[in-house]
């Protein structure tokens, strides 16, 4: 086996490398397609968003799942989205309220520990 058999396997075997690499990343990239296309079907379906709305979300999930990811070690990780979880009758909690709302919690829980200590005696 001569040094000209074995750079042509060695590049053989790159490209089928890389061709299988290509069909694995097609297959994916396929399922989620379908996948955000069940979701934005439901969406549509609860009312949620409007076809042309749920048609531009799959276009741009697919689209972000074709980009490489880069990272740099100089990046730094993005902060988590700070969300608030609501009750209908709730108000969105500000800094200014948040500090009454603590207060108000030790407060009522003062008052627990307080009823708990009389039970305990009665």
């Amino acid at each position: 086996m001569g040094l000209g058999d074995l750079v042509q396997k060695a590049m053989y075997l790159g490209i089928g490398v890389a061709s299988y690499a290509g069909e694995k990343a097609g297959e994916k990239l396929g399922e989620l397609r379908v996948q955000v296309q069940k979701l934005a079907d439901e969406m549509v379906d609860r009312g949620e968003m409007t076809t042309e709305e749920a048609r531009r979300f799959v276009d741009e999930m697919v689209s972000r799942a074709q980009q490489p990811s880069v990272s740099s070690p100089d990046a730094k990780p993005a902060e988590p989205r700070k969300i608030e979880i609501l009750d209908d009758d709730d108000e969105p909690v500000t800094s200014s309220n948040s500090q009454n709302s603590v207060d108000e919690m030790r407060r009522q829980v003062m008052d627990l520990q307080e009823e708990l200590r009389r039970l305990k005696r009665d």
